[in-house]
């Protein structure tokens, strides 16, 4: 049964010009992720990325850590909404300053419930690019090959909605606790995905947990 290792890209930077950057923290933690993927041992991995950079980059650092030699292939539809044009259209307009996680969330939850597309896309949309990027990496898997994917934390959070059939709010609770560099794990067998994990991040535990980042 192949094993879809679903991994949200390291740190960007958040303070920096260009917010579509790995951070240093975030570069380490890609690395530590690889190693990571690499004990686990799977098979023949198929490769796979959004095209972000943060999402590349931190694809390529797992290869480099891993020692994978197969070539990185890149699809858009594994890539991310744009949380910064959520925000502006979505989030509450308010006197005192706001952390951008709270943010996040309400914005999130409003272009959930909006049928008007932001960007050129809903969330509907937006959920069955996912579902869609998902159905078409399962498919091309063989029986003894397993898949690694970077892709960010709000796909992550639609993909395990759907797979779990949970409403909106605990669709964006899941997204507010997505760890940077995380694994999530599926099984594809003959009546499709099956979720086994959900953000694992073990890899920075003990003497890594100032590794451990959400955004």
């Amino acid at each position: 049964m192949p094993l879809i290792c679903l991994v949200r890209h390291g740190q960007a930077s958040a303070t920096a010009e260009d917010y579509d950057v790995l951070s240093d923290l975030g570069r380490d933690q890609s690395a530590a992720v690889g190693h990571e993927l690499a004990r686990r041992g799977l098979r023949d991995p198929y490769l796979v990325s959004g095209t972000l950079t943060r999402q590349r980059d931190t694809a390529r650092l797992i290869a480099e850590a891993t020692g994978y030699d197969q070539p990185l292939h890149q699809d858009a539809s594994w890539n991310e909404y744009d949380h910064l044009a959520l925000i502006t259209r979505y989030a509450p307009v308010s006197q005192q300053p706001q952390p951008v996680q709270d943010l996040l969330d309400h914005a999130l939850l409003g272009w959930m419930r909006d049928p008007d597309p932001v960007g050129g896309e809903t969330w509907a949309a937006f959920s069955q690019r996912a579902a869609a990027a998902l159905a078409e990496l399962a498919a091309r898997l063989d029986r003894g090959k397993d898949a690694i994917v970077v892709t960010s934390g709000g796909l992550l959070a639609a993909l395990c909605g759907a797979l779990l059939s949970l409403p909106h709010e605990s669709v964006v609770a899941l997204n507010r606790v997505s760890v940077n560099a995380s694994v999530t794990t599926l099984a594809v067998g003959a009546s499709g995905a099956t979720l086994l994990t959900f953000n694992e991040h073990a890899h920075f535990a003990g003497d890594r947990r100032h590794m451990r980042t959400y955004r």
